[in-house]
């Protein structure tokens, strides 16, 4: 329950470290399990739930913040551009693609303490709590989307780990399925099919571009095209 979440990933770091290329992996996929689990840990605050279930947004977190560090090194490392992006540049144009990992932690700290103190003077209403709970939910279950835009904007799914999306559709399916079966909160199982939706279009999309492969873009766009996707 705690290490089963952070499975798919390991391949994934295995495949970027190896070939020294992460334009296949999306780093908006850590943001959104970042946004996802810090969300989760402040509705336990508000509404108990197990702690294997806490103990495995930490581990997630950590594992997010590993894949970061990893993907930011590497880019850089084989990054044409010389200027440095950084956080606290403020730039829109340039979120979530910046050039040193501090600048991720950085935007995490700043999201955590704004989300905390804000759930710390709501913390007694009912509707805010539930609302926390659900956006926790419904951001984990967006999980698999930017994964999806990222092949579908380099026309390829090269440098994504199949391994780790199988993993993803098993592992949503049966928590899709365990939801069903104990008559969880719609909101539960209706995510948990958004889910699975997507894992599955992702898979699909590993068949079509391997069976119909696209025109190889030009190098400057191919460069635009995997900081876009970083």
């Amino acid at each position: 329950m705690v290490f089963g979440g952070v499975v798919p990933y390991i391949p994934q770091y295995r495949d970027i470290r190896q070939t020294q290329k992460a334009e296949g992996f999306s780093t908006y996929v850590c943001l959104v399990l970042l946004v996802a689990n810090i969300l989760r840990i402040l509705f336990r605050f508000g509404r108990y739930f197990e702690t294997p279930l806490l103990w495995q947004s930490i581990v997630m977190i950590a594992t997010m913040l590993i894949m970061l560090n990893l993907c930011t090194n590497v880019r850089v490392a084989t990054e044409l551009q010389t200027k440095r992006r950084s956080f606290t540049d403020f730039e829109w144009s340039h979120f979530w693609s910046w050039s040193r990992f501090v600048d991720y932690m950085q935007c995490v700290v700043v999201f955590t303490l704004l989300v905390a103190y804000i759930t710390y003077l709501l913390l007694d209403s009912s509707v805010f709590v539930e609302t926390l709970g659900f956006l926790a939910v419904f951001t984990e279950a967006m999980l698999g989307t930017p994964q999806l835009y990222c092949n579908y904007w380099n026309k390829s799914t090269e440098g994504m780990s199949i391994k780790m999306v199988m993993m993803w559709t098993s592992g949503d399916t049966f928590k899709t399925a365990y939801f069903l079966l104990t008559e969880a909160p719609v909101q539960f199982w209706t995510c948990g099919l958004l889910q699975v939706g997507v894992d599955i279009t992702i898979l699909f999309q590993v068949y079509y571009y391997s069976r119909y492969p696209q025109k190889p873009v030009s190098h400057s766009a191919s460069h635009t095209t995997s900081t876009k996707a970083l």
